[in-house]
């Protein structure tokens, strides 16, 4: 039924006509997130391939006294760095703020407070006793976020520019550089096998064990993508193949991050306890430690050998997100069809609304890095890269924080997903284990020789 007219006194026709979104406004959050990363990928790509032996200068972080920490990290020189890599992110966010006609004023005062935040996590984490420790930027910038927004009240201001979701997904188009094919099969059979079996099982496991204490699907399947692929950029790219609900999102980051904290401790402890080989400690730390930081640094508290089966390891889950994604979006289509009684099958058109379109910047990055890009150019572009990517993690890392309290995650469905979060990744912890010790431990096949 049309609700009726009201008519106003005035001639219709003299009102002006409403303005029509521009192309820009149309944009998604991932089609920003692909559009950004492919800017900083190809000018940084361009300027390489333009200026003879140019190489650009990646930020310094790490110290390992007040010393380090004063003459070369505050030093003039690293700290117009960092400022300068700031401001070209605040100017690229916003374009998209402008875009969508938001506040762009308020926007960059939010936002100069995170990176602020992002910075100062990077800092700390960057200390020489931190990171033998394995505590990295993404407990402080969580912890940093969690602090202010649970014991103040947030301005408006501050929780919209606290957009995780898009600053992850950006980083993870950077991500995409990183992950090289040649890297991947150097691993050889082992390293996909654990992968592909890791995840397989882990995932059903989380689910089911969510269906057992009845939390709902769609929280189920987030948290399983969490635990068994690699852990937030997992979250994410689920939670986007089915349209969640963006507070169990917040949850389930927010989990992940808090329970990795103990993991990045007592992994390393217990594989030099039981006397763990360092490859098979390694493909161990690699497919249940959930950041490639995270992983690296806990291998280097087994050994070299170990860095480089973890890593290896981590690549090859890492590069499984895109496949996650297209069955994911697929499966959750099939489910809602039988759940609406219909008999047809959902069209590749449904399915492909359903996938996370960052995902495909993701391997696009992968496959121009990959086969496309010299060696020796990755190579010289590879450090600058990972640090614009570590800076837009910093920024989700304590965006997550910023957007999540205590209380809404005690109350949640009565704390059952954190329960089965916890349960699910105990699971991951025993059965990695297992099939690192048989794929790498030269029980199934030959150890593999990673030099």
């Amino acid at each position: 039924m049309q609700a009726p007219s009201i008519h106003t006194g005035r001639d219709e026709s003299q009102q002006p006509a409403k303005e029509k979104p521009s192309f820009l406004s149309s944009f998604s959050e991932d089609a920003w997130a692909i559009c950004i990363g492919g800017v900083l990928i190809a000018f940084t790509i361009s300027v390489t391939f333009l200026i003879k032996d140019f190489r650009f200068t990646a930020p310094v972080y790490q110290w390992a006294d007040f010393n380090d920490l004063l003459s070369i990290v505050l030093a003039a020189k690293n700290l117009l760095l960092i400022a300068g890599i700031g401001l070209v992110f605040l100017l690229l966010t916003s374009v998209t703020m402008v875009a969508g006609r938001a506040g762009i004023k308020k926007y960059m005062a939010g936002f100069s407070v995170i990176f602020f935040l992002a910075v100062f996590s990077l800092l700390i984490g960057g200390n020489k006793t931190m990171s033998h420790y394995g505590i990295e930027y993404v407990v402080f910038g969580l912890l940093a976020g969690l602090l202010l927004s649970n014991l103040f009240h947030l301005p408006v201001w501050l929780k919209e520019a606290a957009r995780s979701e898009f600053f992850i997904k950006t980083g993870l188009i950077i991500l995409g550089t990183s992950i090289l094919f040649n890297d991947i099969v150097k691993a050889g059979l082992p390293g996909i096998l654990q992968s592909v079996i890791v995840v397989l099982a882990v995932w059903f496991f989380a689910l089911w064990l969510c269906r057992r204490l009845k939390v709902d699907d769609e929280f189920a399947v987030i948290l399983a993508s969490a635990v068994s692929i690699c852990g937030v950029s997992a979250a994410i790219v689920a939670s986007g193949a089915i349209k969640g609900d963006k507070r169990k999102l917040s949850y389930v980051t927010t989990l992940v991050l808090l329970v990795a904290v103990p993991m990045l401790i007592f992994l390393p402890w217990l594989a030099r306890k039981f006397g763990i080989s360092e490859l098979v400690g390694g493909a161990w730390l690699g497919g249940t430690l959930d950041t490639t930081a995270a992983v690296v640094a806990s291998g280097e508290l087994l050994g070299a050998a170990a860095v480089k089966s973890a890593t290896i390891v981590k690549f090859s889950q890492n590069v499984l997100i895109g496949v996650a994604a297209f069955l994911i979006a697929a499966w959750w289509a099939f489910r809602k069809n039988e759940e609406n009684n219909r008999q047809e099958k959902p069209s590749v058109k449904l399915i492909w609304e359903r996938f996370p379109k960052f995902v495909i910047g993701f391997i696009a990055a992968s496959l121009v890095f990959s086969f496309l890009i010299p060696a020796g150019t990755v190579k010289q572009v590879e450090g600058f890269l990972n640090s614009l990517r570590t800076a837009w993690f910093a920024l989700a890392f304590v965006s997550i924080g910023l957007e999540a309290r205590f209380s809404e995650l005690f109350k949640m469905e009565g704390g059952r997903p954190a329960l089965a979060f916890i349960g699910a990744q105990l699971f991951n912890i025993i059965w990695t284990l297992l099939w690192a010790w048989l794929l790498f431990g030269g029980i199934l096949f030959a150890a593999p020789e990673i030099k």
